[in-house]
């Protein structure tokens, strides 16, 4: 076996970081014992507690890291339409939902009243929230003032509808991207001078509905 190479703190970090966040992927946050992300990384504790003194320190820069990397894998095309544009969002980050299922639920369900991971969580969704606004047309302070009180809500609906979505999977994935974008396109319309979405629900949704699918 050739030997262990040497790691600088940061990629040692960062390696801790990757094995931490399969392991929460892997099981319920309360099965993830910090001897276990030890044994993966092929560390010992001491140097796992000396990067991260807690499983809820470690936890919490796993998901920090996610959000930020979601936010990157969030982009907003100019050239696409709102719908297309809200459409990729939604995918980049069910992805991640479906992909790790049990740390979504720790954050939104066993650490949702934790101060840590809540303010990981507003700040991804008021940076997404300033992005949408970014592309919308705003007429005034007073209508963009509205439309941020809107995309607020609606990000913190598209939130507790995807958790409970992933606790119960009650409709199709599509469904549920659909729900979302239509409650968005729903709650603008009413604000913004120009329809944000003039081709929404499309011939095929509108079938679809009056089908009750």
């Amino acid at each position: 076996m050739p030997p262990r190479r040497r790691l600088s703190p940061a990629d040692r970090r960062a390696h801790l970081l990757a094995v931490g966040a399969e392991l929460f992927a892997a099981a319920p946050y309360e099965n993830v014992l910090m001897e276990d992300v030890a044994e993966r990384a092929g560390v010992s504790r001491a140097l796992l507690y000396r990067h991260f003194p807690s499983k809820h320190a470690l936890f919490a820069a796993v998901y920090k890291e996610a959000a930020d990397r979601l936010l990157a894998a969030t982009r907003l095309d100019p050239e696409a339409t709102f719908v297309e544009q809200l459409a990729q969002g939604l995918d980049a980050h069910l992805d991640y939902f479906v992909a790790n299922r049990h740390a979504v639920l720790a954050a939104n369900r066993v650490l949702a009243g934790d101060p840590v991971i809540q303010t990981i969580m507003t700040d991804e969704l008021d940076a997404l929230r300033a992005r949408l606004l970014g592309v919308l047309p705003l007429a005034d302070d007073r209508t963009r003032e509205a439309v941020s009180a809107a995309l607020k809500a609606w990000l913190v609906f598209v939130q507790v509808l995807c958790v409970d979505w992933l606790t119960h999977e009650n409709c199709e994935r599509a469904e549920l991207r659909d729900a979302c974008i239509g409650a968005a396109v729903g709650a603008l319309r009413p604000l913004l001078p120009v329809d944000p979405a003039p081709d929404w629900p499309d011939e095929d949704r509108r079938s679809g509905f009056e089908r009750g699918g």
